[in-house]
């Protein structure tokens, strides 16, 4: 079996295209222009990449987009105090604050200082209870962007098993209460892995669905995946290579290249989920300007 490559680019830019629409409708109908503000401390080479990337994002489908870039040296006091102002800056319908902040900051008491309804990361402890609950309007884009890949690639999650390797804040906990959900494009039954599981590959061969969120270079083995499962790789890790300009190349939390051979679909690394986070990004924004407006 050879399997189905799930493009999170070209996902991404379908996603993309479908925000610029709604974006245009909104403007011509209500004069309203989503707003995303996003908050860039120090100049960490990939905070810095991914940060360009997500302004570029949100000027292509007509939001009002702006990077407030403030250096590493930033107190814990003056950092609170800008997401503050943010909260009260009708302009910005989205406030994302990029991770990780130097260690000095303590991110947590950033996260909860921000307006629950413009926390378009979805890391604010109210939109994570409410995400808990079955209500919430701002989910953290990479889980959001995972089932958004299971169903635009014809794989919903509907009555399957789903595994996931990983129970951080970011992926693992929110997917599985996302996926979880007695709703549409949910309703899995969910089993959640992490360190401190006995023998990972007896829960990973009876996934459905097997999500990797290790943080662990090519950990989830072909031994450990089940014939024709359908295997989302959030992992991003650089490893050594000679043969590269930059001696490095980027894998996955997957050992891709046997497990393509028996899942029945696969993401790639890069160009999988990485690019659909980012879509998720300008999706909730686009909700939170709506909820804000209260336009529906």
């Amino acid at each position: 079996m050879t399997a189905q490559i799930i493009d999170g680019n070209a996902m991404a830019a379908a996603v993309r295209d479908e925000v610029k629409a709604e974006a245009v409708a909104l403007k011509a109908a209500h004069g309203l222009t989503p707003g995303l503000a996003v908050v860039l401390v120090g100049e960490n080479p990939a905070s810095v990449s991914y940060v360009r990337g997500k302004e570029k994002d949100g000027i292509e489908v007509g939001f009002f987009a702006a990077t407030i870039r403030h250096p590493a040296d930033i107190t814990q006091d003056e950092l609170m105090g800008l997401v503050r102002e943010l909260n009260q800056d009708a302009r910005f319908h989205g406030i994302l604050v990029q991770l990780p902040l130097p260690p000095h900051i303590d991110a947590e008491q950033v996260i909860e200082s921000l307006d629950p309804a413009k926390d378009v990361d979805g890391l604010h402890s109210t939109n994570a209870g409410l995400l808990l609950k079955g209500g919430g309007r701002l989910v953290p884009c990479t889980p959001l962007g995972v089932q958004q890949m299971l169903l635009r690639s014809g794989h919903p999650p509907e009555g399957k098993h789903v595994v996931i390797c990983g129970r951080s804040n970011l992926v693992g906990k929110p997917l599985g209460a996302l996926l979880v959900q007695k709703q549409p494009g949910a309703n899995a039954t969910v089993t959640l892995c992490h360190t401190g599981t006995r023998d990972l590959a007896r829960h990973t061969l009876q996934a459905d669905i097997l999500v990797a969120a290790t943080g662990s270079a090519r950990g989830i083995t072909a031994a450990m995946v089940r014939e024709g499962a359908v295997v989302i790789d959030v992992g991003i890790n650089r490893v050594a290579d000679a043969s590269t300009k930059s001696g490095f190349r980027l894998v996955g939390d997957v050992d891709y290249g046997p497990v393509a051979e028996k899942a029945a679909a696969i993401t790639p690394v890069p160009g999988g989920v990485g690019p659909m986070t980012r879509a998720m990004l300008l999706v909730n924004t686009l909700r939170a300007a709506r909820a804000q407006a209260r336009v529906g």
